[in-house]
């Protein structure tokens, strides 16, 4: 009876209600959560959501430029999506003659767009569910024999779908492959900048505002689709032509009340709702730390250089900001995951499993091979983080380590000529990139702290042999952080990749023995060629045996609990989230309001600070409260940002919020400090999504950058 009262009570606490939680996929919307959007406000059906022989919803959608998400806005595919989804593409537009990131750019006619380079925009064309074909091939297979035979079915499949029609398609696993689905996409490639704010607004608060509320920021950048002449996807062409979309959305100026029904649609990158408790354990004792104390390096250096010469600042600002953007995510991750005892909200889940399957053999043992499956794989955790953060973390050792491609075609008895060279030409074309955007100062200074850590932290075991003893040797105590910046400042000195004469001179006559002594090849291979030989194979055997073990445990769960809504992790392919615009309290005595308005920005404001400057036109047309028809009517001010509670990740980044009636009301952006738990657990309490107003956007592109051309295209709900 006690047994039965345990597993009673827990299934309840795992079934109740959670306010707004999943991320639904538009193809599979069941009856019940339609109907609880529509009791929640929804104005639409279910075919205006999603349908493939009629405009919807989902042909506004599209991937951007493969991490986040954009929307069709009007006539003549004009897309809006974040300002940091456009980021790369604004810096590498940018000059110091022609500071765009700087100073912000607006196109006030299509002759003046930007070629955005290798950006891209796919449409979801259809979803097909192909469980069926998958799980009748694949039956009872597990490990690797089940990975090789799963690939090869996933090919065939995607061959037969798309040969002949110009499109791309990938089967999905959902329900850790309890369920496969189809994705169906049509790839546009020449893409256009047509708008961006200046940093200072579109980036405004920085690093010191990321995952925080209220924020102020106008996260925004806005590009434009081409197509050839007959309507086709084509590469660049001057003489190509805007895309006419199916469908484009309208945008409302209305503004937003608290409870508004909220819907974000978009591409939510990854979670791990069904993790297991020794996941969660791992990743706040050992992974997530590792993580931002590799990336608390790397940023110590980059924005010591990038604070004293703009042409470093504008060199490194892509890559700082996506640096910077998770490590923050992960400190505040492994905090709230600690701070509301997920770790224990997840073993009592698995107690409710193992009471319920005590008399179902098939999943009896599951736990048990869990724990020998982490305990096996646990000792080299941080080893592995070590070397994608840290040692590949340089900029150098990253580009050192790509060539040991060509000192396999180097080293390979029967190699032609030809291929030789290819392989040659292909590292001399990306050597040239890399030095564009290498700062050698910076790198050098992260070499050395990253290689002192790694002798400290990584047991001793596990070090590349020789290694640290040639160091010593030559250079000192290994205790001793000087000895690693002189070793640094050596290898940054003698290696040919950093001097142009001596690549020349291996390009035109290559050996391997040139190549092997090295010092940055040296030391990249040291590193990697021994976590590739000892460790990889490890890492490679917890992941197949984990990806098992999972399938069969979100089985279980499933058989366990047949009448929830359940919902797939978020995997990068179309989803739908809805909710309510809300204020929230996350500690006593603090409540913040659903909305911030331009008042805090000026509140925030420091003249000439790296986070948190204003343009000067900017400051005038405040002062002037120079709204236009954006200005808030309630608060007589324009509001900036408002917050939600919908169920976002990273890849929904440029997501659009709409109203009941699906108009656009602002974009997704951003998720609050106090729930980033939500790749492992949805917080129904504190959950909220930050959104810029659609209102400030028109705003920044109206009367800040004076381009009405961008205004009249859209077609405004007021």
């Amino acid at each position: 009876m006690k047994r039965a009262l345990l597993v009673l009570t827990l299934l309840l606490a795992m079934q109740c209600a959670r306010a707004d939680e999943g991320m639904w996929l538009p193809y599979l919307l069941g009856q019940q959560v339609y109907a609880d959007m529509v009791k929640k406000g929804l104005k639409l059906s279910k075919e205006q959501l999603y349908s493939i022989n009629k405009a919807s919803l989902k042909d506004v959608i599209i991937i951007f430029g493969g991490g986040c998400t954009g929307e069709i806005v009007s006539s003549q595919g004009l897309i809006f999506t974040n300002h940091h989804c456009g980021y790369d593409a604004i810096a590498s537009a940018s000059s110091m003659a022609h500071n765009y990131l700087k100073n912000g750019f607006y196109a006030h006619n299509k002759q003046e767009e930007i070629p955005a380079g290798k950006l891209s925009a796919q449409f979801l064309v259809k979803v097909e569910d192909v469980t069926k074909q998958v799980t009748d091939t694949l039956q009872t297979l597990d490990g690797e024999e089940r990975q090789q035979r799963q690939q090869r079915l996933f090919n065939n499949i995607v061959n037969a779908a798309t040969n002949g029609t110009g499109y791309e398609a990938k089967v999905v696993p959902m329900f850790k492959g309890n369920q496969y689905l189809l994705f169906i996409y049509e790839r546009y490639k020449d893409i256009r900048l047509v708008a961006a704010p200046p940093e200072s607004v579109g980036k405004f608060g920085g690093d010191t505002d990321n995952w925080e509320w209220p924020r102020h920021t106008g996260d925004f950048s806005v590009f434009r689709v081409y197509t050839d002449k007959n309507g086709a996807p084509a590469e660049y062409a001057a003489d190509n032509v805007p895309l006419k979309p199916r469908y484009f959305l309208p945008v409302s100026i209305k503004g937003v009340k608290e409870n508004d029904y909220a819907m974000v649609f978009g591409y939510p990158g990854g979670t791990n709702r069904y993790e297991t408790s020794y996941g969660v354990q791992l990743k706040t004792a050992v992974e997530n730390p590792a993580i931002v104390g590799l990336r608390d390096i790397r940023l110590k250096y980059m924005f010591e250089q990038m604070k004293k010469d703009p042409a470093i600042k504008l060199k490194m600002a892509a890559s700082y900001a996506s640096i910077a953007n998770y490590w923050k995510f992960y400190d505040g991750e492994t905090k709230q995951l600690l701070k509301y005892h997920v770790l224990e909200d997840k073993q009592a889940e698995e107690a409710a499993f193992r009471e319920w399957a005590h008399d179902k053999p098939q999943y009896q043992n599951l736990f048990t091979d869990y724990a020998n499956a982490y305990k096996e794989w646990a000792p080299y955790t941080k080893h592995r983080i070590y070397i994608n953060e840290g040692i590949l973390g340089s900029r150098l050792t990253a580009f050192a380590a790509s060539l040991q491609s060509v000192e396999r075609s180097l080293t390979q008895p029967d190699i032609q000529p030809e291929m030789l060279q290819k392989s040659l030409q292909a590292a001399d074309k990306a050597r040239h990139a890399f030095l564009e955007d290498e700062d050698k100062h910076s790198d050098q200074q992260i070499m050395a702290a990253v290689c002192h850590k790694f002798y400290t932290d990584i047991p001793q075991a596990q070090h590349p042999v020789g290694f640290y003893d040639a160091i010593k040797a030559k250079f000192g105590s290994l205790d001793d952080d000087n000895t690693y910046r002189m070793w640094a400042a050596a290898l940054m000195k003698s290696t040919i990749i950093m001097n142009d004469d001596k690549w020349a001179d291996f390009v035109a006559h290559p050996d391997a023995a040139t190549l092997q002594t090295d010092p940055a090849f040296a030391y990249a291979g040291a590193f990697t060629k021994n976590y590739a030989t000892r460790y990889l194979p490890l890492y490679n055997q917890f992941m197949l045996k984990n990806g098992d073990l999972g399938r069969l445990y979100l089985k279980g769960v499933m058989e366990m609990q047949p009448a929830k809504k359940w919902y797939p992790d978020a995997n990068f392919t179309m989803r739908l989230t809805y909710g309510q615009v809300k204020p929230y309290s996350p500690q006593d005595a603090i409540h913040y309001d659903y909305v911030c308005t331009m008042k805090g920005v000026l509140e925030k404001y420091k003249p000439g600070d790296y986070e948190f400057d204003l343009p000067e036109k900017y400051m005038d047309l405040y002062r002037q409260k120079d709204f236009g028809p954006y200005k808030d009517q309630k608060r007589n001010d324009m509001v900036v940002c408002f917050i939600t509670t919908n169920d976002i990740t990273g890849g929904n980044s440029g997501s659009p919020v709409l109203n009941a009636n699906g108009e656009l009301i602002g974009l997704a952006f951003d998720g609050n400090y106090e729930a980033l738990s939500h790749k492992i657990q949805f917080d129904q309490v504190y959950n909220r999504t930050i959104c810029v107003d659609i209102r400030y956007v028109l705003w920044c592109i109206d009367k800040l950058g004076g381009a009405s051309n961008i205004i009249s295209e859209l077609k405004l709900m007021k």
